[in-house]
């Protein structure tokens, strides 16, 4: 026979009516606290304050760009969904920022149309730095219809959300690459892109032709689906007053001169990942070497030629795009330094900039580069007042080698 025990029920019920109390309280102390019920700061529109919606910036190139523009009084939210982002660098900057209304971190995936409309619901943007997309050329090629999704895909969503609900300024990070590998350098914003048509008759027929004898220049799947998110909001920008800022750079090194920020891409990835990564790898004995793909170029010592700009010049650039854009407006611009330096030449600066005599591999081209790509800065220069100030290649290695150094694993410990 169960037997009930009527003191047990009574302490039961006694405790559901102590915690019903003490919800009760807890709501009337929120009641009463000054800050109950009102709107986020982030919320709101406020006089004099600019809040700049930062997409992907918990990523090596986005962190930075929060970082200046929280220097500078920007309110600031970062969307990422940490796919090649860091939390690390998003707790750094909310160490250096940490006052109400300064920034938050919102986690969400853009490729979510519903998520990314709630965000710009919940909050008063009053412009867009648009960062977020995965970027590796060797990556693109082996899973094309992921970058689609990711850089063509998701620029289309941001601009729907930006549309409908009265943001008007959009920054957007592109990349030289787009115009492919131009007959003639430097590369000018009146330089042709590539196209479609170039890219897939160089790829049938790359065996009959070589593609300096193409009219039509080749383009990766990573590039090309920059160029279709560039043209998305080319086309949407003729019918609106939007303020639109397009702004294609060429290769980025360097971190933060202070040492606060820097780039730590994930282990998975590395073997896609820029030169400066590989070469801090290689300095630091996590790879047993350097591989250089492709010496049989038509350059001056047989390596490809690339245009290093220092981060801290890009951003500098995104911000000028920034205070300079005006509505129903388009600013195109080349963001490099105009000046080019193989790989060769850029392998002997980084092991003069970590001390270590890096080990070299040569192998075969990797599908998807170009010969020789930099850029005439003239225009930024002219429009912008935008000149690049950090051109010594050792010295933007040098710092870089410093957080590498200090960060042996990445944002996990320093």
């Amino acid at each position: 026979m169960e037997y009930h025990d009527p003191k047990r029920k009574s302490n039961f019920v006694g405790k559901i009516l102590m915690a019903a109390a003490l919800t009760a309280v807890c709501i009337i102390m929120l009641k009463q606290s000054p800050t109950f019920g009102t709107p986020s700061q982030f919320s709101r529109h406020e006089e004099g304050v600019t809040h700049v919606l930062v997409t992907g910036g918990a990523g090596y190139i986005g962190s930075h760009a929060a970082l200046r523009l929280l220097k500078e009084s920007y309110r600031v939210t970062i969307v990422d969904n940490l796919s090649r982002g860091n939390i690390g660098a998003v707790k750094v900057l909310q160490e250096l920022f940490p006052e109400p209304g300064r920034l938050q971190f919102i986690y969400a995936d853009l490729g979510d149309a519903k998520a990314v409309n709630k965000i710009f619901s919940e909050n008063a943007f009053d412009a867009v730095i648009h960062f977020a997309a995965v970027a590796y050329v060797g990556e693109s090629t082996l899973d094309p219809l992921k970058y689609y999704h990711n850089i063509t895909s998701n620029t289309l969503v941001v601009l729907e959300a930006m549309a409908a609900h009265g943001v008007n300024t959009l920054i957007y990070s592109s990349t030289c690459a787009t115009y492919g590998e131009p007959e003639k350098m430097p590369i000018t914003e009146e330089t042709p892109q590539a196209s479609k048509l170039g890219f897939m008759r160089s790829y049938f027929l790359n065996f009959l032709f070589e593609a300096n004898k193409l009219k039509d220049q080749p383009l990766s799947t990573c590039f090309q689906a920059k160029k279709m998110a560039e043209d998305i909001i080319l086309d949407f920008s003729k019918n609106s007053d939007m303020a639109v800022m397009i702004l294609r750079y060429f290769n980025v090194i360097g971190s933060d001169p202070e040492g606060r920020l820097g780039e730590a891409p994930r282990p998975e990835l590395r073997e896609h990942g820029r030169i400066s990564g590989a070469c801090f790898d290689a300095a630091r004995g996590i790879m047993p070497g350097l591989k250089v793909k492709g010496t049989d170029y038509n350059t001056h010592d047989g390596t490809c030629i690339r245009d290093y700009i220092d981060v801290t010049d890009l951003v500098d650039a995104h911000v000028k795009a920034l205070q300079k854009a005006q509505p129903s407006k388009v600013g195109i611009y080349n963001v490099g330094t105009g000046k080019g330096r193989s790989v060769k030449e850029f392998v002997e600066a980084c092991k003069k900039a970590t001390g270590v005599d890096i080990k070299v591999d040569y192998l075969p081209r990797r599908p998807g580069d170009y010969a020789e790509v930099f850029s005439d800065p003239t225009k930024i220069r002219r429009e912008l007042n935008w000149t690049a100030q950090h051109t010594d290649l050792e010295e933007s290695l040098k710092t870089a080698w410093r957080w590498q150094k200090a960060h042996r694993d990445g944002y996990g410990a320093s």
